[in-house]
């Protein structure tokens, strides 16, 4: 990486609120049926990160970096195959997909392949949302085509981009809450929120190289979400003294990665760079300012799978999940899983939440677990 980044402030972020101040967040109570989330009556919440599935053909497409004994029958179908494997072990209640989810340069039609990279999720009837990388437009689909087919299809709940938002840069920026167990005085609450962002693909200013970022239009969406949602979890009914955690995915890591890995303060490995933008936006600024977000989800860097805490916010990779994508010859791809788990209160009935736990699964015959960790508490707020 390059000691030296760019700065791009958020300055632009005042005069958008012009704009999207007039702009209504609100959607229909149907459209907010339809995509409710909530805490099982057991006081979890299950979310499977899946990143960088690079699909493309399916049987026809072969596997990069495996092993010799492993590259004969090798295909886009053991991407498939994990997938379910997952699905079947984990029991997600929601599927979170960060992006570079087919590689469109190498797929015939690019919906055909979006259809089977997320056709276990679909078949599963399992809640699913997704963010778009920086492969994924790479075909005779744009960026906005891509996401306009994701919404199209069964049980996702993505969002081409916020409901009366007009003017905010990139495609699949929205969020999702996940409300208090059906019964409890947390039921018409979001003690969860999730925001997701479209972290770009590569800079279109002719003066900066490299990956693109997330703009002061869509800071200014996720400063004024959150804003709303903190309001309405610290209004009664059941008003509480501190906001509800957030979690926020997107593809392409931020910066100040970097300075999780020189401090050392991480589980997991680093074997990739940090292939982030070569401009900071400031966006990591935004999140701890904003005062909700406990942990960030990315992908893009396949070969790095560790969480590390800076300054109260948790950075945290996936590692590769796809056999059509990067990897390396004997080390197993691999997927993170987060669970928020309630507390119980005086009256033995759920509360607010108290913590959120991770760990990833390797694909290998036992889909082992490792590196659980305790991303956050109510009692640590900046998490262990």
């Amino acid at each position: 990486m390059e000691e030296e980044k760019k700065t791009i402030g958020v300055r632009g972020l005042l005069a958008m609120a012009v704009v999207l101040s007039l702009c209504s967040l609100a959607v229909s109570t149907e459209e907010t049926k339809q995509k409710q989330l909530r805490l099982k009556e057991n006081g979890e919440f299950k979310i499977l990160q899946v990143a960088d599935m690079h699909y493309a053909d399916g049987k026809t497409t072969p596997c990069r970096n495996v092993l010799p004994s492993e590259n004969v029958s090798c295909s886009d179908l053991n991407t498939t195959a994990f997938l379910h494997r997952m699905i079947l072990a984990e029991k997600p209640d929601l599927i979170v997909f960060t992006g570079d989810n087919i590689y469109a340069s190498d797929a015939t039609d690019a919906a055909r392949s979006l259809d089977a990279a997320f056709s276990p999720a679909i078949s599963a009837s399992i809640p699913w949302a997704a963010v778009l990388g920086n492969h994924d437009q790479q075909s005779a689909l744009s960026r906005e085509g891509v996401m306009k087919h994701i919404v199209t299809l069964n049980h996702t709940l993505s969002q081409v981009n916020p409901a009366g938002v007009d003017l905010i840069d990139g495609f699949g920026n929205y969020n999702l809450e996940v409300h208090g167990v059906e019964g409890s005085g947390f039921e018409n609450k979001s003690v969860l929120n999730l925001y997701f962002l479209d972290s770009g693909d590569y800079s279109k200013v002719p003066s900066i190289s490299g990956y693109g970022w997330i703009k002061p239009s869509q800071q200014f969406w996720f400063q004024r979400t959150s804003l709303e949602l903190q309001r309405a979890y610290m209004s009664k009914p059941e008003a509480q003294k501190a906001p509800a955690p957030g979690l926020v995915y997107f593809h392409i890591p931020l910066p100040e990665f970097t300075s999780v890995v020189d401090s050392s303060n991480y589980t997991g490995v680093k074997q990739d760079p940090i292939s982030s933008a070569s401009v900071n936006s400031g966006f990591f600024t935004t999140l701890v300012e904003a005062g909700d977000v406990k942990a960030v989800f990315n992908g893009h860097d396949h070969l790095n799978d560790f969480c590390g805490e800076y300054t109260g916010i948790q950075l945290c990779y996936a590692g590769g999940f796809g056999y059509h994508a990067y990897g390396k010859a004997g080390w197993a791809r691999r997927a993170r899983v987060v669970v928020a788990t309630l507390e119980k209160t005086e009256e033995a009935s759920w509360g607010p939440l108290k913590s959120i736990k991770t760990w990833k699964r390797l694909d290998d015959r036992s889909l082992s677990t490792i590196d659980v960790q305790v991303l956050w508490s109510n009692n640590t707020p900046g998490g262990t």
